[in-house]
């Protein structure tokens, strides 16, 4: 019987073996198939959601691991968005999206020197006291932690967190298959930021190329600064003062007398020009997308809000933004934009990152700013903000001397866009067009011309009489003009002081300026254009003031 002992004990020990080869194959097999799903989940997405869920799912099935948490680091690394998936104990799985500080991350500095971090449950409970997201894993049974680093290169991209039910020698066990996963998909995150870093900047072109096609639209409609009288003279010289600094300017004036083109012209005058100029109307825009266009959304930030996008102001950044019809920006909106003129820095829509902007803003409106702040529809604090430096564009009915030209460089415009020969404007169709008054102002003139132009058969511009009809009902209320003196107004018999005198004393006490409530219009109580008229007949330039 003893004989035959030790033939059965061999004959014992090789199912044991056997049963350990099988074990570790399949261990093998496994670990395999969790890369393979790893690996095409890596090349099949672009979505960090998709890209976490199709992961934990992979580890769930094969290794029982109920919670994976991708946390992606902003460019900074100050801020950190985690996008989580938990399986519940029914096999729902739930996702969460969350942004926090880094400082916040459990296991931060492990991370930051690109070590992994294994956490037992004694060392979870202490961690637990300043991380939330651990005592929410403790609370839902989890008893071990692993905090895993992605980077690509010396660049840290983020960091994986995984949680496990059973004690931390799992983790360790299975170190090496964790750290295989994190390089993948740490290869992921480097090209789904690169793709999405692509993607924003054909976006942002695209969008910058659609904005320049209006803005060349709009530039079409006045090829260059047209008058010789005093009243745009003083216009273009204070754009000349302004320009080369970086203060705010509030462009005021009627609908139609050119008040994007004085923006322009100030923008490419000043050290901005090598960079765009950015221009938004408020009044084209309805009052629910403002927000949006200003500073931007962020991806699901609203319905119908399918991707991030850039506002204005970013789109602008190193340049100048124009903002257009200013004194339509409804009143709930006024306290970000004056936020952002202060700061210098703004939030997109439904984000929550800081994002530092270097804009000059030119604004302009055809509103009376100071009688919606008596009226409380406008801020005072943003009105001063916008109008550091005002300037007023004179209607066309007060430089009258610079019709004829306006009209001549009109006729000659369309005519060779229409093909027309128009050689002539009648001296009559001259005066008939000075003597008119202009409700709509240069726009206005324009259109009369363009209609002008293509009814005319000959050589000579012919105008319909119809079209110098006065309009029966009276213009749009137009801003109202810098009014009250802080000065008598000026007479030709005031003795007590040379009238000259007094002008260029005034005009150094306004620093140059003749317009708005501090100018030495104002000042002398004079109209500005009254003002204009005297210092040209006498001989007085403010750009000479020094000299005189």
């Amino acid at each position: 019987m003893d004989s035959h002992l030790p033939s059965r004990l061999p004959a014992a020990a090789v199912p044991v073996a056997g049963e350990l080869s099988l074990d570790a194959l399949r261990r093998e097999r496994d670990h395999l198939q969790i890369l393979v799903d790893v690996t095409n989940a890596v090349l099949s997405t672009l979505e960090f959601d998709d890209l976490v869920e199709q992961v934990a799912r992979a580890l769930c099935r094969y290794l029982d691991v109920h919670f994976a948490d991708l946390n992606l680091f902003d460019a900074d690394s100050t801020r950190v968005e985690s996008h989580a998936a938990l399986f519940l104990p029914d096999g729902t799985l739930t996702r969460e999206q969350a942004e926090f500080a880094l400082t916040h991350l459990p296991g931060r500095d492990a991370v930051m020197n690109k070590q992994v971090l294994v956490c037992d449950f004694e060392r979870m409970q202490l961690l637990a006291a300043e991380h939330r997201h651990v005592r929410a894993l403790l609370a839902q049974g989890f008893r071990s932690l692993c905090v895993l680093p992605l980077f690509s290169g010396e660049r840290i991209l983020g960091a994986l967190m995984l949680a496990h039910g059973r004690e931390a020698a799992f983790f360790h066990d299975n170190l090496l298959l964790m750290q295989q996963i994190a390089a993948r998909i740490a290869l992921s995150l480097d090209n789904a930021l690169a793709y999405q870093q692509i993607s924003q900047l054909k976006d942002k072109l695209a969008r910058e190329n659609r904005l320049l096609a209006e803005e060349i639209s709009n530039y079409e409609s006045f090829d260059e600064i047209i008058g010789q009288s005093v009243a745009m003279s003083e216009v273009l010289e204070q754009v000349r003062m302004v320009a080369e600094t970086d203060s705010s300017v509030l462009i005021q004036g009627e609908t139609g007398t050119g008040k994007e083109l004085i923006a322009r012209a100030i923008h490419n005058l000043s050290p901005r020009k090598p960079q765009r100029m950015v221009t938004m109307n408020s009044a084209a825009i309805p009052a629910g997308l403002l927000e949006s266009e200003l500073f931007g959304h962020e991806k699901g930030a609203f319905t119908g809000a399918n991707g991030q996008r850039l506002g204005r102001f970013e789109l602008a950044n190193q340049g100048t933004l124009f903002l257009d019809e200013v004194g339509d920006i409804p009143l709930e909106l006024q306290p970000k934009l004056l936020r952002v003129l202060q700061e210098r820095e703004i939030e997109r829509l439904g984000g929550q990152k800081i994002i530092p902007v270097d804009v000059r803003v030119i604004s302009a409106t055809s509103c009376d700013l100071s009688q919606m702040i008596a009226e409380r529809r406008y801020r005072s604090d943003l009105f001063y903000r916008l109008n550091v430096f005002p300037i007023w564009v004179p209607p066309l009915r007060e430089r009258p001397e610079d019709i004829p030209l306006l009209a001549r460089f009109f006729a000659h415009k369309f005519a060779r866009r229409l093909k027309r020969n128009i050689e002539c404007i009648a001296d009559e169709t001259l005066t008939r067009l000075s003597q008119h008054p202009w409700p709509g102002n240069v726009r206005e003139l324009q259109n009369v011309i363009e209609r002008a132009v293509i009814l005319s058969r000959g050589p000579e511009l012919h105008l319909p009489m119809a079209d110098l009809q006065s309009p029966s009902t009276p213009p749009s209320v137009a801003p109202a003009r810098p009014a009250g003196g802080l000065a008598a107004p000026l007479s030709p018999d005031d003795g007590s002081e040379p009238e000259r005198e007094r002008i260029l004393r005034v005009l150094r006490e306004a620093n140059g300026i003749v317009a708005g409530p501090k100018g030495a219009a104002a000042r002398l109580g004079l109209k500005r254009t009254t003002l204009l008229s005297r210092m040209q007949r006498m001989g007085i330039s403010v750009k000479s003031l020094d000299e005189l």
